[in-house]
């Protein structure tokens, strides 16, 4: 089986524990607006590889990822989840840490056995939540998110950690009410081990102009990081009150 890959990174420093391989799946259904990898959306381009020969590539520097492993992030690594799966079985079979940085957009909940067979080899899942709001994520990035919550879940159940990455976008996701209703949903996830809530940020923007598109967001100016601050305290607030919600009505 082959994988259509964008591009490998060999010490990752910010996709999970440790220093980690890197491997960026090419393909991706949405379209975020401030999405910042706009070479990786169109599927079945790239370059193509084995899960062999990706894991060789670990193997050539497996002494920098002691504490590490190997990341798919893309684009969007489930997109491919058959070949996703088939990497990772091998990645365990090898005692690696494999880490899935993932917007969930491809879970299916009338289907959910795939995802279980993939999750079953993964030790750690970051899971990249645009919007609470199911119309203000569909104006964000073109689809819905109740695939997206519904996957946390199956997540959650199935027992495997859990980071969950939260972008605060001006006028998009730094309303302190929404923020506050995603810190309550993910409160009742239970393998919950992470929040990276991250500042908006335009380093794309070469991107769009070497591809000829229009950068949706060229007005919106990046956000600082004492807001993105300000928002993870909303969202920890929320996170609070389900927990407190959880021990007055424990068998809930």
């Amino acid at each position: 089986m082959e994988g259509y890959i964008h591009s490998t990174e060999s010490f990752g420093t910010v996709d999970g524990p440790g220093i980690r391989f890197v491997i960026f799946f090419q393909g991706c259904p949405m379209r975020c607006l401030y999405c910042h990898n706009p070479d990786t959306w169109t599927p079945r381009t790239g370059h193509t590889e084995t899960a062999d020969a990706l894991l060789a590539q670990f193997a050539h520097n497996r002494a920098f990822y002691k504490n590490g492993g190997i990341t798919a992030t893309g684009g969007e690594p489930m997109l491919q989840l058959p070949f996703l799966t088939e990497l990772f079985t091998k990645a365990k079979a090898q005692s690696i840490h494999t880490c899935l940085d993932t917007s969930g957009i491809c879970y299916d909940p009338d289907a959910p056995e795939s995802a279980e067979q993939l999750l079953a080899v993964t030790d750690l899942v970051m899971l990249d939540i645009k919007h609470i709001d199911d119309s203000a994520h569909r104006r964000l990035t073109g689809h819905s998110n109740a695939n997206i919550l519904a996957f946390a879940q199956k997540i959650s159940e199935c027992g495997v950690p859990l980071w969950i990455r939260h972008v605060i976008v001006p006028d998009w996701t730094d309303s302190p009410e929404e923020q506050q209703q995603l810190g309550y949903f993910i409160g009742g996830l239970q393998t919950l081990r992470g929040l990276d809530v991250l500042p908006y940020h335009d380093l794309g923007k070469p991107k769009y102009e070497a591809l000829g598109i229009p950068y949706p967001l060229a007005d919106t100016p990046p956000v600082s990081k004492d807001a993105a601050e300000a928002a993870r305290a909303e969202i920890r607030r929320g996170i609070l009150n389900r927990l407190r919600e959880s021990k007055q009505h424990p068998s809930e």
